[in-house]
């Protein structure tokens, strides 16, 4: 598949969980919650994680921003449900070192996560993509102590 096919499928899939998210509300009980905010351009999140014998059982969003960090967040709560936290956290690792624009194992799937892979040529827009993710490491570290 040529660069720019590419580029316009992971345009359409970050679309797709910009328009229809996936996981968006609140968890209701006993959760983790933790808002945090990206002052450079205004984006917010509220992320509640259910964490039941070390794993991340459900995982909800609620918030305001760009399509970037909207979309990051319904990915994010895709892939972490049903995870152990070391992975989770692991895999937030990954995900932080592809918006640096590092190397990664190419053999891991991913999924739509990958579509936000181009956001790294844009210095501005990584804490966007990022912000879910911070907040997630911030639950559950601080769950950890």
């Amino acid at each position: 598949m040529s660069s720019k096919n590419l580029d316009t499928l992971y345009r359409q899939v970050i679309m797709d969980h910009y328009k229809n998210p996936r996981n968006k509300g609140v968890l209701e009980g006993d959760t983790l919650t933790i808002n945090m905010n990206n002052p450079t351009c205004g984006d917010r999140i509220q992320l509640s994680l259910k964490v039941e014998e070390g794993k991340v059982t459900d995982a909800k969003f609620e918030g305001e921003g760009c399509s970037i960090s909207l979309s990051s967040a319904s990915m994010m709560t895709q892939a972490i449900k049903g995870k152990p936290i070391d992975e989770t956290l692991q895999l937030s690792k990954i995900f932080s070192e592809m918006m640096q624009g590092h190397d990664y194992d190419e053999n891991l799937d991913l999924g739509d996560i990958e579509a936000l892979q181009g956001v790294s040529k844009f210095p501005a827009r990584i804490k966007c993509a990022t912000l879910a993710w911070k907040a997630m490491e911030k639950a559950l570290k601080d769950t950890q102590k």
